[in-house]
């Protein structure tokens, strides 16, 4: 009987938090950045035109237009296809995540932290651990992931890409230890691919997701026994395919004299007595489950002799 697959246990106690992302307060920046330097020109144009020719009331206007000038140049910030930009007003507290592509305009005291949401590939190391049986075995995967949260990832963890290497690793380890590689009746490693993939999926995800991290695929790209007992698992391995093998032929012939015996009786071929039956039965077996091509023998006597 086959007993129902399993699943292996996921990770719990997952950090929680409040931070979320929210769209940040923007302008468009092309009106900004035209206003910006025609403050900035007219400021240096007035200063240096009242110091030259002696009208000093120009030079406090020129200097107004040249400081009001830096808050509209300086609240510019560029935002790039498939990246964000994460906002800090004054370094401390969250304001708020730019998305729209383009040449955009904020308030000029926030820190502007650019994080990337572009899709990534991160291939675990070949990690060495012991199967549900404690077979040791050589794993690794490639998870297909991006940030979904740009708020978790800058104020949630460290390191958000360090984060995700280390929670990856640790789930194919769990996944590797909590199935055999390879069982009869049961989920294993090697013959549930679909199986296996979608629980390290469930449980990378489950794992990162207080990072703000989204997992979109993952795959195992390496599994096979560890070199110190892959010789004697593959000479197991052989031993099954070849009674499988073996299995297979003996109900092939067995079906096949069957056949034989039933339609020399039903048309009335030869009449044969149990005993030639059984000498039949022998010799059709020998040659149907023999690994070498039968050698005829030449019977020059009777049936009998």
């Amino acid at each position: 009987m086959t007993s129902t697959p399993t699943v292996a246990e996921k990770p719990t106690g997952v950090a929680t938090t409040t931070i979320a992302e929210r769209p940040g307060w923007d302008l468009s920046g092309s009106w900004m950045l035209l206003g910006g330097v025609l403050l900035f020109l007219a400021g240096i144009a007035l200063s240096v035109v009242g110091g030259v020719l002696g009208l000093f009331a120009l030079i406090p206007v020129g200097v107004v237009l040249f400081i009001a000038s830096l808050p509209l140049l300086m609240g510019l910030t560029l935002v790039q296809p498939n990246q964000a930009r994460v906002l800090q007003l004054l370094g401390s507290s969250y304001s708020g995540t730019l998305r729209t592509p383009g040449l955009r305009w904020t308030n000029p005291l926030t820190v502007r932290r650019s994080i990337s949401t572009r899709i990534r590939n991160h291939e675990t190391g070949q990690a060495k651990v012991n199967d549900a049986d404690g077979n040791p075995i050589e794993i690794s995967a490639v998870v297909v992931w991006q940030v979904a949260d740009t708020a978790l990832a800058s104020f949630q963890v460290d390191d958000y890409e360090e984060f995700v290497s280390v929670q990856t690793e640790a789930a194919v380890r769990h996944i590797a230890g909590s199935y055999p590689y390879d069982a009869e009746g049961r989920v294993s490693l090697r013959e549930n691919a679909d199986i296996i993939t979608t629980t390290l999926s469930e449980e990378v995800h489950a794992r990162v997701r207080a990072a703000g991290v989204e997992v979109i695929e993952t795959r195992i790209n390496r599994l096979s026994y560890a070199p110190e007992i892959a010789s004697a698992m593959l000479r197991r391995q052989q031993a099954g395919a070849v009674i499988a093998a073996r299995k297979q032929i003996v109900e092939g012939a067995v079906s096949m004299v069957d056949m034989a015996l039933k339609q020399l009786e039903e048309k009335h071929v030869v009449e044969l007595d149990e005993e030639r039956k059984a000498t039949m039965i022998s010799n059709l077996l020998v040659v149907l489950c023999g690994d070498r091509d039968a050698q005829p023998v030449l019977n020059t006597g009777s049936l009998y002799q």
